[in-house]
C-alpha cells in the first residue's frame, strides 16, 4: 500500500470501512439471514422493531450506522494505541484483545441502550461465533493500523 499523507486518518478509514463491511457479511453467515435483513436489524438500533418492516431506506440507514460505529471503533483504537501497535510485531494480539472489548461493549452496553433494549442471550455456539466475528473485526483494525502507521 502506498504511504498516505494522513496515516492516522487512512488507518481509521480503511480499518473502519473494511471491518464494518465484512462484519455485515459475518453476521449474515452466522445468522443465516440475508445481509439486507442484517442491515435492517442494525437500523433497528435507532428505529426499533419498525425497521424490519421497512425497505431499502432502512437497509441504507443500517449500512450508514454500521459504518459510523465501525469508524468510531477504529478511531478509538488508532488514536489510543495506534503508534504502539505500529511499532510492534504483536499487532494481531492487540487486534484480538480489542475484538474482545468490542464484543462485550456492543453486546452488553450498546445493545441494551439501543432501541432494541435487550442483552443478547447467546447459545454457546452463538457466543463463540459472535466473539470470533469481533476478534476478526479487531484484527482488521489492527492490521490497517499497523500497515498505515508503521514507517
Amino acid at each position: 500500500m502506498p504511504r498516505s499523507r494522513h496515516p492516522v486518518l487512512a488507518a481509521i478509514l480503511w480499518g473502519g470501512f473494511v471491518a464494518g463491511t465484512l462484519d455485515i457479511g459475518a453476521a449474515s453467515l452466522i445468522s443465516g439471514y440475508n445481509p439486507i435483513i442484517i442491515l435492517k436489524y442494525v437500523a433497528g438500533g435507532l428505529l426499533g422493531k419498525a425497521s424490519l418492516a421497512g425497505g431499502s431506506t432502512e437497509a441504507a440507514l443500517g449500512m450508514l450506522l454500521q459504518w459510523a460505529m465501525s469508524l468510531l471503533i477504529a478511531a478509538i483504537f488508532v488514536l489510543l494505541v495506534g503508534r504502539r501497535v505500529a511499532a510492534t510485531r504483536q499487532w494481531p494480539v492487540w487486534g484480538a484483545a480489542y475484538g474482545v472489548v468490542i464484543f462485550f461493549v456492543m453486546n452488553y452496553v450498546v445493545m441494551p441502550l439501543s432501541a432494541w433494549h435487550k442483552t443478547p442471550h447467546l447459545s454457546v455456539l452463538g457466543f463463540i461465533a459472535n466473539l470470533a466475528a469481533m476478534l476478526l473485526f479487531g484484527w482488521i483494525i489492527a492490521l490497517f493500523t499497523r500497515r498505515k502507521l508503521a514507517g
